[in-house]
């Protein structure tokens, strides 16, 4: 039976400088598929603030917030989850009656990621970048255990700052330095690698560092083979993936735009639909 929207439909979006496909591909799959009447779409903004308060007169139930509106978007709600208070980022508002919540689905997905494929909780981690994605990944990092590590940060006072704040090392950091002392979990939070970003070809680490990891995390999506990640896999490191990260913050959003949290089988079906097609 062929879906038409009506006046009834609940509208969810997302705000980005470049918005991708993922989120449209993937929510309006599950849509779809459990029958429901909602819609998703992408949208490019250049204003934040008309764009938030569009959410809220237009009566939008939800809205995905991609870099770099996630620190910036706070301002502008009537409340904020506890985790993202902490983190102090937001990729996930939901309009419940006019009143704007902001949520952190980033930080869900790393810790269910991370604890999945069990990497050591004493592994020494350097991490890129500053960030609203880095605050998230920081955030779950320090949550599960992970207390030693290294914040490399071309930003020097969000880097500091962040080290502080997680009781952690800070040093400028670029591709060609090679990493002391030797960090076995290499974490790349910066844009280094995205389709589109002008460092696309560029790696996060210089190779000696990454040839002396054991595990390699990139939560840059799309490519979901950045060339971090290749070169990785070529060295035949563990890997983990903006992919995986981008899947997992979505299952969250769904939920809380829905109150339905779909089965296995039907997120991998959403999402090899989004991610292969």
């Amino acid at each position: 039976m062929t879906w038409f929207p009506d006046r009834d439909t609940k509208l969810c979006i997302s705000l980005s400088l470049r918005p991708g496909s993922f989120g449209t591909r993937f929510h309006n799959f599950l849509y779809r598929e459990l029958g429901l009447n909602y819609l998703y779409k992408g949208f490019a903004i250049h204003e934040l603030r008309p764009a938030i308060e569009g959410i809220r007169a237009f009566g939008i139930r939800g809205s995905a917030v991609s870099m770099p509106f996630k620190e910036s978007c706070m301002e502008f709600l009537d409340e904020l989850d506890p985790i993202a208070k902490a983190i102090g980022a937001v990729n996930t508002i939901v309009n419940t009656s006019g009143r704007l919540k902001g949520f952190n689905t980033d930080y869900a997905a790393v810790v269910k990621l991370l604890s999945d494929r069990r990497v050591p909780r004493d592994s020494r981690f350097a991490l890129a970048g500053s960030g609203g994605m880095a605050k998230a990944v920081l955030h779950a990092l320090n949550d599960l255990g992970f207390k030693t590590g290294t914040i490399y940060a071309r930003n020097e006072w969000n880097g500091q700052a962040l080290a502080k704040a997680y009781g952690l090392g800070w040093q400028s950091q670029s591709a060609s330095d090679i990493l002391r002392p030797e960090p076995k979990f290499l974490i790349n939070t910066t844009p280094i690698g995205m389709a589109g970003a002008k460092e696309a070809a560029q790696l996060p680490f210089s190779e000696l560092s990454i040839r002396n990891a054991e595990f390699v995390f990139d939560v840059v999506a799309s490519p979901p083979e950045t060339p971090f990640i290749r070169y990785a896999r070529e060295l035949r490191k563990a890997t983990f993936t903006g992919a995986d990260v981008i899947v997992l913050q979505a299952v969250e959003q769904f939920a809380l735009y829905t109150g339905i949290r779909p089965d296995e089988e039907l997120i991998r079906r959403a999402a090899q639909f989004a991610l292969l097609t």
